[in-house]
């Protein structure tokens, strides 16, 4: 029988040259280099005032090295990022065998702020003049992700007032009924689990109450609509995924289109995409040109988003929700799509019939009649109305005809208020002396070049949010506050663009 040497996987003392570790051409070798040689972190020196006494500090640049590293590898956990240190021999090259505490950690990730956007600017930098940066496109998407907050507690005051009186009410409730039992003799230890439900509803009302004083006004929007707040985390919203609805933030990213480096990156409380076009732009205002083309899909089209783009002469292609629809290319993709979920489908719901629409009417426009669907003929009162920016051609009904109507339930919503029926077709567009943004981007991104620069967007942008998603497994946010999760955001997209360093071998 064959014999074979015995291989010990575990070994306990082995002489390990920790600089010998980081392997050139690694993402861990750049990172090191990048930290040691190029950035400066002169920044975090203001945190510390140990010149004459108090304990000696870690070292930012080698945190800063183990928390990127970590990143990387899918690690946001200090405990996690603590425990590597200990046992993982990359973590140890980079630390250099220090083992700092979870908590050093977890604070030094939480402090930062500003230094991230330098650090951010410093590294992008790098990236431009490693030849990085083509300027020819930046492709701007989103991604929405859950943050550390709970959707339970999201609402308006109106409805955490609700609440704190619904808590009230059940414990007093259950007080009442303990002071029934104590009076009948109750043994004591029969409801001490009531009791207990009785104290938690107590302070969840007074949890409640301290919360409304210390915010007296409701959370409004960019337009001043009321939006409602969360208790764990009010700079985070309530956002409609493909998976449901979340309580967390929209990572923004704008991707050159040459090597896919991030350009800029910001994190938002809301899940308006269109709030977040201009701000992105403004951003990287340092780092494109006059001829680099912004590009963005359908959840950033908005007319004011286009005149400002259009103003300030930025050459952008925003496509609008009916750009497919009008791409013949696109006009079998309905057979590719996913077959609806028989446990969710609700096309066998027959929705209650509404009232007649104006295609169910008879129109002429060249003898300017209408019929309704009752056969009478409605008296034309308007036919160069205009709606909304539209002309229209008005029709109303008589009363000799709509008041004794036997379809008058069908025909008005409300039939006891309303006497007649009144219906408009619409012929186009009002003329205006303003300038129409809208078809202006729809003609620019269905022609063939526009189609052709377009079509580069999504290759430019979505494999980066693969890598981030998918690879460093980010799958939510672990702060909280706008401020720390832009910074958690920050240093994610920094992670991408020093792999991206890696790739090309810088350091070597």
């Amino acid at each position: 029988m064959a014999r074979y040497k015995p291989i010990d996987t575990s070994p306990r003392f082995l002489p390990v040259d920790l600089e010998r570790q980081l392997l050139p051409g690694t993402f861990e070798y750049a990172l090191n280099y990048l930290v040691d040689h190029q950035l400066d972190l002169s920044a975090f020196d203001a945190r510390y005032g140990n010149d004459q006494a108090g304990a000696r500090a870690y070292p930012p640049g080698m945190l800063l090295k183990i928390i990127l590293f970590a990143y990387s590898q899918g690690i946001v956990s200090s405990r996690g990022i603590e425990r590597a240190c200990r046992e993982h021999v990359t973590f140890i090259a980079l630390s250099g065998d220090s083992q700092p505490h979870f908590s050093t950690l977890a604070n030094f990730v939480s402090r930062l702020g500003k230094e991230t956007a330098v650090l951010f600017k410093e590294v992008l930098a790098i990236c431009d003049r490693q030849g990085l940066i083509g300027r020819e496109m930046f492709a701007i998407d989103g991604v929405k992700l859950p943050g550390n907050a709970s959707k339970a507690k999201s609402g308006t005051r109106a409805d955490f007032r609700h609440r704190a009186e619904k808590f009230e009410r059940a414990a007093q409730a259950m007080l009442e009924r303990h002071r029934a039992n104590d009076q009948a003799g109750v043994e004591p230890g029969l409801d001490a689990k009531a009791r207990q439900r009785q104290a938690q509803l107590e302070r969840e009302a007074r949890q409640i109450k301290q919360w409304l004083t210390e915010h007296p006004e409701d959370r409004r929007g960019a337009k001043g609509s009321l939006r409602k707040s969360n208790r764990t985390d009010n700079d985070s919203a309530k956002m409609a995924t493909s998976k449901g609805v979340i309580q967390g933030y929209t990572g923004v990213a704008a991707v050159d289109g040459k090597h896919q480096i991030i350009v800029e990156a910001q994190a938002h409380g809301t899940g308006s995409e269109q709030a977040l076009l201009l701000p992105m732009v403004e951003a990287t205002a340092d780092s494109r040109s006059a001829q680099t083309l912004i590009t963005a899909d359908a959840g950033y089209h908005s007319a004011a988003n286009l005149k400002a783009l259009a103003e300030a002469e930025i050459p952008a292609l925003i496509a609008d929700t009916g750009m497919r629809k009008r791409d013949q290319r696109f006009k079998d993709q309905g057979k590719h799509k996913a077959q609806p979920d028989p446990l969710h489908d609700k096309t066998g719901t027959k929705k209650k019939a509404g009232p007649y629409r104006p295609e169910d009417f008879t129109y002429d426009p060249e003898a300017g009649t209408c019929l309704c669907p009752a056969g009478k003929q409605l008296y034309r009162n308007g036919s160069n109305c205009q709606h909304n920016g539209y002309l229209a051609v008005k029709f109303q009904g008589a009363l000799r005809d709509c008041l004794p109507c036997a379809l008058r339930a069908q025909c008005l919503r409300a039939p006891e208020q309303t006497q007649t029926r009144q219906v408009s077709f619409f012929r186009g567009k009002a003329p205006t002396d303003q300038p129409d943004y809208v078809a202006i981007m729809k003609r620019a991104i269905d022609s063939p070049q526009g189609r052709v620069l377009y079509g580069r967007r999504f290759a430019t942008v979505e494999p980066v949010f693969g890598n981030l998603r998918h690879n460093k497994k980010l799958n939510r946010f672990t702060l909280r506050g706008r401020d720390k999760v832009d910074t958690q955001w920050k240093l994610y997209c920094l992670v991408h663009n020093i792999e991206k360093l890696a790739h090309h071998g810088y350091g070597q």
